[in-house]
């Protein structure tokens, strides 16, 4: 399997970790120049832009030590442009990453993860 396909098979597995508590995908790789979001969800009333990073091991570090400051910016910056695009007022957001451990079969969910 490729990093493409475990980046797909990643982010579906979030997806449905995401609906099986409660929360609603309303966007899935929404992409502007800027960059991409994999997820964006609302749980219990929060709009929730989710960075989803998948690893079959840790032998190049954990997951979610990808999203380093400069992958952190572009995700913010497209929620900005995301939040303008939709005319969104006093909307409650936070940044998430789920970390999927392909070979485990373990998800570790960081909320307010920056």
């Amino acid at each position: 399997m490729n990093n493409i396909e475990k980046g797909k098979l990643g982010e579906e597995i979030a997806s449905k970790y995401i609906t099986s508590k409660g929360g609603k995908v309303i966007e899935q790789n929404y992409r502007t120049k800027m960059g991409e979001v994999d997820l964006i969800v609302q749980i219990n009333g929060e709009l929730v832009f989710v960075e989803v990073k998948s690893r079959s091991n840790i032998n190049y570090g954990y997951p979610s030590e990808a999203v380093n400051y400069k992958k952190q910016r572009k995700i913010i910056n497209v929620a900005k442009y995301y939040i303008l695009n939709n005319s969104l007022e006093n909307v409650s957001i936070r940044f998430d990453v789920i970390e999927i451990y392909l070979k485990d079969k373990k998800i570790n969910h960081i909320v307010n993860a920056f």
